[in-house]
C-alpha cells in the first residue's frame, strides 16, 4: 500500500551496537508483511560521500569534528535529494537507519556546538517519527564484532548517549528499551510506526 500524498519517513536512531540497524530492517520486513511499500535506507549513504565517509573515516582515519559535521552534512544533502524524497513523493515509506540526530549526537559529543552543527543541516526534512533505541554504552560495545570504529570506546558512546536523551527530552525523538528481547522491541516500534501511519493518512482525509 502507498500512502497518498508525500508518504511517510521514519528514522531510526542509537548508538553503535544498539540494535537499530535490525531493528530498522525488521521493521521495513513487518510493514511489507502487512501490505505497505516500504524501504530501507541508510547513513551514511551508499552514494560517494557516503561510501567515503564509511571507507576512509569511520573506520581508518580520525579526522576533526567538524571536518566530519561537513562531510556527513553533504552526505546527507545527498541522501535526502536522490533517495528519500524522491521516494516519498511516490507516497512510499521510508525507514533511514541514522539521520540527522547521529550528527547532533556523535559530532556533539566531541565538543562541536550543537547550533553549528544544526546550522549546517538546515536543508533537513523533518521525519514523522524518529526513534531512539537506547542501550547502556558497555552493551553496546560488548556486541560489535571485529575491528571497531574510532567512535566505539567507552566515554565517546557516553557522552553521545547523553546528547541522544537530552533529544528524547526534549521531544526530538522517541523512547524505545534497547534492552528488550529483539521481537519485543520489534513490536514496540512497529506500533509506534503504525499509529504515526494511521495520523498520516486521517490528516489527509
Amino acid at each position: 500500500m502507498d500512502i497518498i500524498n508525500h508518504g511517510v519517513f521514519f528514522a531510526i536512531e542509537g548508538i553503535d551496537g544498539s540494535g537499530k540497524t535490525t531493528q530498522s530492517r525488521d521493521l521495513v520486513d513487518s510493514l511489507i508483511k502487512n501490505g505497505f511499500n516500504a524501504v530501507y535506507t541508510m547513513e551514511p549513504s551508499k552514494g560517494y560521500i557516503g561510501t567515503f565517509i564509511k571507507k576512509k573515516i569511520i573506520m581508518n582515519k580520525k579526522v576533526s569534528p567538524e571536518v566530519e559535521a561537513l562531510l556527513f552534512a553533504a552526505d546527507r544533502f545527498e541522501h535526502i535529494d536522490s533517495e528519500i524524497l524522491p521516494l516519498l513523493r511516490k507516497g512510499k515509506i521510508v525507514v533511514s537507519d541514522r539521520y540527522v540526530h547521529a550528527s547532533i549526537a556523535y559530532q556533539g559529543a566531541q565538543g562541536i556546538d550543537l547550533e553549528w552543527i544544526e546550522s549546517l543541516n538546515y536543508f533537513t526534512i523533518e521525519p514523522d517519527l524518529a526513534i531512539y533505541i537506547d542501550v547502556p554504552p558497555s552493551v553496546g560495545i560488548s556486541r560489535k564484532k571485529g575491528k571497531k570504529s574510532v567512535f566505539e570506546n567507552l566515554e565517546s558512546l557516553s557522552k553521545v548517549r547523553k546528547i541522544y536523551q537530552d533529544l528524547v527530552d526534549k521531544g526530538n525523538l522517541t523512547l524505545i528499551n534497547g534492552m528488550k528481547k529483539r521481537d519485543e522491541i520489534g513490536k514496540d516500534l512497529y506500533k509506534l510506526a503504525l499509529q504515526t501511519i494511521e495520523e498520516k493518512l486521517r490528516s489527509q482525509t
